[in-house]
């Protein structure tokens, strides 16, 4: 199927955000996803989801791939993506009639850095640090509330993420790109910035499926496991799915290719949607 291309869903700071949507061909109202793409905040765009978008359609969901302004240049510092996210699920919501999506069944879906952003807009999207920090957006008092979340190797703690770069990548350090500064400077700002920081027991109406490979360099899999018993404690529904010898960088992937990773995901992935979108 051919996605609806360069959608505009909002404008920050004189910036046009676009997405693509995948629309099922059956008859509706269907359950929708925005899907975040990775790249450490800096790098990639909503190409990612070419092969996941057409694949979720097929099966009933929509899917909503968005770009958002990236941090590049000293520029669109956090949190600047997570409004650009916000602004993604309320257009969305806003315009569901018309989409033939039911607005009480979104989801957000990312992949690493995508994976933080999605998590922390489910999580805190609509607290007192975000809920007003764009007040001339056409949809600025609409909920970023989703039902569901979806985090493949994903980052969820800033400061853990920072540890990590400082041995693998000193030259890089992304999440120190992505705040503007080193945690040292203000542990809370990073603290209240990490998804980890919101799973609480107020949140836990949201459930997570958590993805990761067991060989992945980049972000480092105890991510994906602390932030898992962190939702268990606080009585989250959350499941996983750990893809055995799966490196970082997978979610281009073709889902029919053989031995693919997404393959190994796109089953499970479907489980999971049916059971709580």
């Amino acid at each position: 199927m051919e996605p609806r291309r360069n959608i505009q869903y909002g404008a920050h700071d004189g910036t046009a955000l676009v997405g693509d949507l995948y629309l099922p061909e059956s008859t509706g109202p269907h359950p929708a996803i925005i899907a975040v793409h990775g790249g450490g905040w800096q790098l990639s765009s909503r190409d990612v989801y070419r092969f996941m978008g057409p694949y979720l359609a097929a099966h009933g969901y929509a899917v909503f791939s968005i770009d958002y302004r990236l941090t590049r240049d000293g520029e669109n510092h956090y949190p600047a993506a997570v409004h650009d996210v916000r602004a993604a699920v309320q257009w969305v919501r806003s315009h569901a009639a018309e989409l033939n999506i039911d607005p009480a069944r979104l989801a957000l879906m990312g992949d690493s850095a995508g994976a933080h952003l999605g998590a922390l807009v489910a999580l805190a999207g609509d607290s007192p640090d975000h809920v007003h920090a764009c007040p001339d957006d056409p949809y600025a008092n609409v909920s970023t509330s989703v039902k569901a979340v979806v985090g493949v190797y994903g980052v969820y703690d800033l400061a853990a993420q920072w540890e990590h770069d400082v041995v693998s990548r000193p030259t890089d350090n992304i999440t120190q790109n992505f705040m503007g500064f080193p945690p040292m400077q203000d542990r809370r700002a990073w603290y209240a910035a990490s998804p980890m920081a919101h799973a609480t027991f107020a949140n836990n109406g949201t459930a997570f499926l958590l993805a990761w490979g067991t060989e992945d360099d980049i972000a480092d899999p105890g991510q994906s496991k602390a932030f898992l018993t962190a939702l268990k404690q606080a009585r989250f529904f959350v499941r996983t799915v750990v893809v055995p010898s799966a490196p970082h960088f997978w979610m281009t992937d073709p889902i029919e290719e053989p031995g693919s990773f997404t393959g190994f995901l796109a089953p499970r992935l479907l489980r999971f949607l049916a059971q709580r979108l």
